[in-house]
């Protein structure tokens, strides 16, 4: 039987889907649509300083909303 109540699993998918939707709008990469797309002139480009903690705390919370999100539906 189905319950009404949210569980843990589904407050941890909301606000994980908050903070990467922060995490994603903060991180630049390019100057424009173009640069987004393929059309920037660096091919190869290194990560430092905040821009490397930004990406590693944006991939860190993919894979718990990708757990919650499975973990939810199992629950």
């Amino acid at each position: 039987m189905v319950s009404n109540r949210m569980n843990i699993f589904n407050y941890i998918t909301i606000a994980d889907v908050l903070l990467l939707c922060l995490l994603i709008l903060i991180q630049t990469r390019g100057a424009s649509l173009g640069a987004g797309l393929g059309g920037s002139g660096e091919i190869n480009t290194v990560r430092r300083g905040s821009d490397k903690t930004l990406h590693q705390i944006t991939v860190i919370l993919v894979i718990v909303f990708g757990l919650s999100l499975i973990l939810g539906i199992i629950t």
